[in-house]
């Protein structure tokens, strides 16, 4: 899980994030043809409560060339989300039909065959969930008091393939523009992670000034934690303030990690939860309900980080309402894996790495920084340096620093890349203090409990997992950092262990749909920073070749994270304002920051 440093040393925000995209995953239908439909789930447009034809519904239905259950439960049932429940339904079938072509098993109806006859479930019984509703409640005061702002729950299922699943209560704040007379298309604004509390991001918001002449939706995702039922784990918080004090990358730590994230499952589903709800797909459709429930004919969309993840899939699903949408700091649907975060590390290293050669004074004072850093992620993997380090508010703690933990710290390095050369100047000469306080500042004293780490495993584990193989990580790693040993590369940055966790935690891969390229002609904005390690600029390239009215803008030295830049900010008002021809004259005056330069006790700036 990445961090993003704005208003405190150790803000927990969003993991996430090779040039070349995934091989495709096994597809629902034939074995080994990809499904490629251009949506997915609930048909566009419609949503929680919009009644599918009795008519419609068939008794059996038989498997033709190239169709997934999630295709099957569209046309059959009318909602892409039941997939499971004619999986369920026809398990032994589905499975007998896995083994006889020579698998061991379906993988849980991610292969099915054409012929096969598939019992389909009748229509339900219990009472069908009523649609979606906005109910008017006081704000949350956990992130201090929303001024003009009025605030509420959207009420929706846990599961909309299940129509016996409880509801949820997801928290809504509505901001007031700045402008007295604001225009009547708001902004609403989908946080990162998976699992940021969006209602945490209102200050960063209207400080921006996005506020300034449209009102603000921000939606709490299901599961974080202004919303019911949080899937916050304060037993990962904890492994994550212990893992400072360990080895990075050795299988212990491994080991801890997945005993975290059980013990928080077990929590989490006595209490009657379902982390198999909480997924990409049903926080698109929460947004649909949003805008319906708000009596909102067309908004805009703000994202960042796994916020595009969401907006891709959102504008692909349910592109009605949306007038433009603005991506800031990229995650592609189709591509997006553990191993996919590689080549955003790269990018931004050597970004940073050129940035400072740049600059004479760093230039002279660090010549070849880049492979220093490297030189010395060999050299921690094969001998580990332990130190201790006082942290505000904590005092002073032991932290081990091995290649696991430097190459890491790199991604925090990003937000604040101007002491990068002299950190990795000052290890290389035997003073790991710098670093190694950094490092665990980013995860001490932490916010235990604030961050909802079951959301992220719940999307991580059968969105992006499952549609790559390990020795498909393994490549992206050395095609991006040849240089390092496989110790080190065998854990994707930011996501160590992510498979023993996913083991633990134990949800159904997605249907291959989820993973759909997103095609559309809704005005789209994609800006990234240059430095950005956990969602790199070329992914917003990427995104926008099948989007035809868009686009790209990237800030020299900005990290993970531009809507609270100023010149960002600029580019997105005006976009909203004018989405086919955005003010982004900023951009050429960005440039990053002089790096600090150490030596005779100066920590001269250049």
């Amino acid at each position: 899980m990445p961090i993003r440093n704005r208003r405190t040393a150790a803000a927990a925000a969003v993991f996430l994030t090779s040039l070349t995209v995934p091989c495709a995953a096994p597809a629902h239908g034939t074995a080994g043809v990809a499904a490629t439909r251009p949506q997915q789930g609930l048909s566009p447009g419609r949503t929680t409560g919009d009644a599918v034809p009795a008519g419609s519904r068939a008794a059996a239905h038989t498997v033709a060339s190239g169709q997934t259950l999630w295709d099957i439960a569209r046309q059959a049932l009318g909602d892409g989300l039941r997939w499971d429940s004619v999986y369920t339904l026809n398990r032994q079938t589905v499975e007998d039909e896995a083994r006889r072509h020579g698998y061991a098993s379906s993988d849980r109806g991610h292969r099915i065959f054409p012929g096969t006859v598939l019992a389909l479930p009748q229509p339900p019984t219990a009472r069908p969930h009523p649609a979606s509703r906005f109910v008017p409640a006081p704000c949350p005061t956990t992130y201090g008091e929303l001024k003009d702002t009025r605030c509420g729950f959207l009420v929706v299922p846990e599961n909309r393939a299940h129509p016996s699943s409880r509801s949820l209560r997801l928290a809504v704040a509505l901001v007031r523009s700045a402008a007295p007379r604001p225009h009547p298309d708001p902004i609403v604004f989908f946080a990162g992670g998976p699992g940021a509390d969006a209602i945490g991001n209102i200050t960063e918001l209207t400080d921006a000034g996005l506020n300034r002449d449209r009102d603000l939706v921000v939606l709490s995702q299901r599961g974080t934690l202004s919303s019911q039922r949080p899937l916050t784990c304060p037993e990962i918080d904890r492994f994550y303030q212990e893992r400072v004090h360990l080895l990075y990358d050795a299988p212990s730590t491994g080991d801890r990690y997945a005993r975290a994230a059980a013990r928080c499952r077990e929590r989490l589903t006595a209490r009657g939860t379902d982390p198999a709800a909480y997924g990409t797909s049903e926080n698109a459709a929460d947004a649909a309900d949003l805008r319906k429930a708000l009596g909102i004919r067309q908004w805009n969309v703000l994202s960042h980080s796994y916020g595009t993840q969401l907006a891709l899939t959102y504008m692909r699903m349910f592109p009605e309402g949306i007038r433009s949408v603005a991506v800031d700091g990229v995650v592609p649907p189709s591509v997006a894996t553990p191993g996919w975060t590689w080549s955003s590390m790269r990018e931004s290293f050597d970004d940073i790495v050129n940035a400072c050669a740049a600059q004479p004074s760093c230039r002279q004072r660090y010549p070849g920084i880049g492979a220093a850093f490297l030189r010395m992620v060999r050299q921690l993997d094969a001998r580990p340096v332990t130190t201790h380090v006082t942290v505000p508010q904590v005092g002073k703690v032991k932290v081990v620093l091995d290649g696991g933990a430097l190459l890491n710290w790199m991604v925090r390095a990003s937000h604040a890349p101007d002491t990068f050369p002299l950190g990795v100047d000052e290890l290389a000469h035997g003073h790991p203090e710098r670093i190694a306080g950094q490092w665990a500042a980013a995860w001490l004293p932490g916010s235990r409990g604030m961050f909802a780490h079951g959301l992220s495993l719940s999307v991580w584990c059968s969105e992006w997992v499952p549609f790559e193989t390990p020795g498909e990580q393994l490549a992206k790693g050395l095609r991006a950092f040849p240089e390092l040993p496989r110790s080190v590369l065998a854990q994707a940055p930011q996501l160590p262990f992510l498979r023993q966790a996913c083991q633990a935690w134990d949800v159904p891969k997605a249907p291959d749909p989820v993973r759909a390229v997103t095609r559309s002609g809704i005005p789209t904005l994609a800006i990234s920073g240059s430095f950005d390690a956990q969602t790199g600029a070329q992914w917003g390239r990427y995104a926008t070749r099948t989007l035809s009215r868009s686009t790209v803008v990237t800030l020299a030295g900005a990290a993970h994270g531009t809507f609270d830049h100023p010149c960002g900010t600029k580019v997105i008002t005006s976009f909203f304002d004018n989405p086919d021809n955005p003010d982004t004259r900023c951009v050429s005056s960005v440039k990053p920051k002089p790096f600090v330069i150490g030596g005779g006790g100066a920590g001269a700036r250049e």
